[in-house]
């Protein structure tokens, strides 16, 4: 989470950021004109009222105006490029206000929280000393120190052996307390367990040198909690750095590519339904695709 995009795209990133909460204050703006104009015109307090309480959804919040201080000011930029970042704007703007699960703290942290207006955007990440540092700068976000299991170089034996451990296979595919199943992600805080994501982030955590966690216990699990939402419509889950190798094998196992409806860069987008969509499966078949 810590690369940063080339400089000629900062502009058009800022821009997409104030262009985005700024019109909210224009918005809320206009709202309250044409309830002016409603009540001179009909005479009636109602419409001021109604337009007023309208007006009222689009008022920024605290986290969106420090979003937009803090990336008017600063020489750094989200890490993801402007393509990327509109297929998980565009969802957000579709579901907002949701339950957002973002793995990783970063450069982009503020901007994701202020897309999603009272809603829940939750962070994990288990670099401590740059959850530090950035908690600290940014006491808005909700984050989580937590820890992984896994170690890049385990990637491959990973994969082999969760097609032998049944406490791994979908037909049970649980997280908390799945000691048995290293892909499950155990010991992370209640609300990680205990919400219904609607989207799920995956940017962290590291994984480009041997000792790394590795996104393999993300990407397993996001697609377990995806299967078992009991909310309705699916769940969007957003997997960065498919160049690498591990990220995308991974993908293919569990995200299914059948799921994938949207692409940029290093970004794919899958939306994923719930097991109760698909067709019945075997409790002994390991397969999630």
């Amino acid at each position: 989470m810590s690369n940063i995009i080339p400089p000629e795209k900062r502009s058009i990133i800022t821009f997409l950021l104030l262009a985005g909460l700024i019109g909210s204050a224009l918005l809320f703006t206009t709202f309250i004109r044409s309830a002016d104009d409603a009540f001179f015109l009909c005479s009636t307090a109602s419409a001021k009222s109604r337009a007023i309480a309208a007006a009222a959804d689009y008022s920024a919040t605290p986290i969106q105006l420090q979003a937009i201080v803090h990336y008017a000011t600063s020489t750094i930029t989200p890490q993801q490029n402007i393509d990327e970042i509109s297929i998980s704007f565009n969802v957000l703007k579709e579901l907002a206000p949701a339950n957002f699960l973002v793995f990783g703290l970063g450069l982009d942290s503020l901007m994701w929280a202020s897309l999603n207006p009272r809603g829940k955007t939750i962070f994990l990440e288990e670099d401590l000393e740059w959850f530090q540092k950035v908690t600290k700068d940014s006491p808005f976000l909700r984050a989580h120190h937590v820890r992984y299991r896994t170690q890049l170089q385990e990637a491959d034996k990973l994969l082999r052996s969760y097609k032998t451990e049944p406490n791994c296979f979908p037909a049970k595919s649980f997280l908390r307390g799945n000691e048995r199943c290293k892909l499950a992600l155990t010991g992370l805080p209640d609300e990680f367990y205990d919400t219904e994501w609607d989207l799920i982030m995956l940017d962290a955590p590291k994984g480009y040198f041997a000792e790394a966690p590795g996104r393999m216990a993300a990407i397993y699990s996001a697609a377990v909690m995806a299967r078992n939402r009991k909310k309705p419509g699916v769940t969007h889950v957003f997997l960065h750095d498919v160049d690498r190798r591990v990220e995308k094998t991974f993908a293919e196992e569990f995200l299914c590519a059948k799921y994938r409806v949207h692409a940029a860069g290093r970004l794919w987008h899958f939306a994923i339904p719930p097991v109760a969509a698909n067709a019945k499966i075997d409790g002994g078949d390991y397969r999630f695709c």
